[in-house]
């Protein structure tokens, strides 16, 4: 047997220190909360995805008294963008989270399921999505999925 290392570089930045693109998508995804509908959690998510014509898609998590038939915000942006604008790839995701009135101070990362989504659309697109996760105390910034899921499972695992 032997060891297979996996290492990740996910920086973490002040608000100040994005850009103002970047910003902008954060501003985006903490607005996106608004459209939660979490009557069950109380915890709203937000998700904001620029395209690369400049376009900024949204998205919130949906719940359901039937819990497995909701969606988390990451899925409600990237297929709402998807469906809108099929042949524009996704350059950034931005994602943020509240519980009640107050943002959280540490970022929160995508799901498992959300994470293997935004794969596909890198996979897609053949190019890599920018993501923000926004906290209080600092954004999270990953350069691609790759970082907060190394092995993953795109289409050329079926051929």
């Amino acid at each position: 047997m032997r060891d297979y290392k996996i290492e990740a570089i996910v920086n973490i930045c002040e608000m100040a220190e994005l850009s103002e693109s970047d910003r902008e998508l954060v501003e985006a995804a903490k607005q996106a909360t608004d459209s939660s509908y979490a009557p069950y959690s109380k915890f709203h998510v937000g998700a904001a995805v620029r395209l690369s014509d400049g376009s900024i898609v949204l998205g919130a998590n949906q719940e359901n008294a039937a819990f497995p038939s909701g969606l988390c915000a990451e899925r409600t942006a990237l297929f709402a963008a998807n469906a809108q604008y099929p042949n524009l790839p996704v350059v950034a995701l931005a994602i943020a989270a509240r519980k009640g009135r107050c943002f959280l101070d540490k970022p929160i990362p995508p799901c498992g399921a959300c994470r293997q989504v935004i794969s596909g659309v890198e996979d897609r697109f053949g190019q890599s999505i920018r993501i923000l996760l926004y906290g209080t105390n600092g954004v999270l910034v990953s350069e691609g999925i790759g970082p907060l899921l190394p092995l993953r499972f795109v289409d050329d695992n079926m051929r």
